[in-house]
């Protein structure tokens, strides 16, 4: 299909400052959210008495606050000025992540701040997912469409490089101030940090060429024809089938991977963070063809290559064991060589079956649905590592941990997802928009 856009618009120089600004934006934002997840949120967790099953949960959020990027469908059309309005929300929600690692500091109770955790996490979130999809659909405007796989290929291995960089830095100041027996420390330094990463994400988000929609065409369209562009489209049901699958299956088991590497594998949080770091080299060196693959074919074979390998990556987690730990590292790399097919690929996938002008909407109750099924999948998984645990980890008679069940699981429902987008998704026509 012919693209009926001025391709010569986006080698201008207010386009090209965009793209950097915008890349450079996920890098920021993706520094936040490296400190709010994995083992430096597990470790803040326990600091409060959290345990490892509600941590798994907590883990988890980012699942559930998709289901806050459905607020946008009834707001986007009314946005006039879309820079204003998102970065209002974005900033306040970077200052919730923020006040996570002041809460230990509260004068409250342990109930009272595991309270306050989830209050934050949830603020954060909603000010984060609420303007996604219009930060996503806003950034990449100025992308030529034939190439946007490879520039989110580029977006993400700008975020990964220096992520490394990071992880690696806060990683080895927790386990500092933990061997000076000054968590708290840690805790502030980290809380430090991402506010330097939130102003810098600010400036870039105000460096992005603005979109000003007339006032007489920043109206609501009638939920009717929403709904009828969107989940009236029985290609897009399809889609939103697929992330489901794809949701569940990683949320069964990664909300309780931080805790299991820290206290039964008895990893150190510096080590936790070079063994993402090495697996986050991985990914960056196939991201690049991974975005070159889709682009050429199409998001949905992207994802699928993806797919296969983060059922691997579950396969090899279900035989990890305090014996032979050796085996995360595996299951870390594969999972995140992974990402680079899945993550932009299902973030796109929406350009592929749905109305370009209807890309937010459509996004927003894709991401909803499915990480509502996320959610759900990461609470069943929590009553039933809390099973194993309070049973001596034992199931069935068999002595096993609750992670090696929950990576079964995952694996049994990438495994779905695989073949769904193999036998319905590929036979799908594509929109090139």
């Amino acid at each position: 299909m012919t693209v009926n856009t001025d391709q010569s618009v986006f080698e201008s120089k207010e386009y090209l400052r965009s793209r950097r600004a915008y890349r450079l934006e996920c890098a920021f934002e993706y520094f936040v959210a490296l400190v709010v997840s994995g083992a430096f949120l597990a470790t803040l967790l326990t600091s409060i008495g959290i345990s490892d099953a509600v941590t798994g949960i907590i883990s988890s959020f980012i699942s559930l606050a998709f289901l806050f990027q459905i607020f946008s469908i009834f707001v986007v059309r009314k946005v006039s000025n879309t820079k204003r309005f998102v970065i209002i929300f974005h900033f306040l929600s970077q200052m919730f992540f923020m006040a996570l690692y002041i809460v230990p500091f509260l004068p409250f109770t342990v109930e009272y701040k595991q309270v306050a955790v989830i209050i934050c996490m949830l603020l954060a979130y909603f000010g984060n997912y609420f303007v996604t999809s219009m930060i996503y659909n806003w950034g990449n405007s100025h992308v030529d469409p034939r190439k946007r796989a490879s520039y989110s290929a580029g977006k993400e291995m700008l975020s990964l490089i220096s992520g490394m960089a990071i992880t690696l830095l806060l990683g080895y100041v927790m386990d500092y101030f933990e061997m000076m027996d000054n968590t708290e420390g840690g805790f502030i330094f980290i809380a430090v940090s991402v506010f330097i990463f939130s102003v810098c994400d600010l400036i870039c988000l105000l460096l992005i060429k603005n979109r000003i929609k007339p006032k007489e065409k920043a109206a609501g369209v009638p939920m009717k024809t929403v709904m009828k562009k969107t989940v009236g489209n029985r290609n897009f049901v399809n889609v939103i089938i697929l992330t489901s699958l794809w949701e569940i299956g990683r949320y069964t088991t990664i909300g309780f991977m931080g805790t299991y590497q820290i206290k039964e594998l008895a990893y150190t949080v510096g080590a936790v963070q070079v063994i993402n770091i090495v697996a986050n080299f991985a990914r960056f060196a196939v991201s690049k063809p991974f975005g070159r693959y889709s682009d050429k074919t199409s998001f949905s074979r992207g994802a699928e290559i993806g797919l296969i390998i983060a059922a691997a990556s579950f396969a090899v987690n279900m035989f990890t064991t305090p014996s032979n730990r050796v085996f995360v590292i595996i299951y870390t790399i594969l999972f995140n060589v992974a990402a680079a097919g899945t993550s932009q690929n299902f973030f796109s996938i929406a350009y592929s079956y749905v109305d370009g002008d209807y890309f937010v909407e459509a996004s927003a109750i894709k991401n909803s649905i499915s990480g509502i099924l996320g959610f759900a999948a990461s609470i069943g998984a929590s009553a039933l590592l809390d099973y194993i645990q309070n049973n001596g980890n034992m199931l069935f008679g068999i002595h096993v941990y609750g992670q090696q069940v929950l990576s079964a699981i995952s694996f049994a429902f990438v495994l779905a997802a695989i073949l769904f987008n193999h036998f319905v998704i590929r036979k799908q026509k594509i929109i090139i928009q």
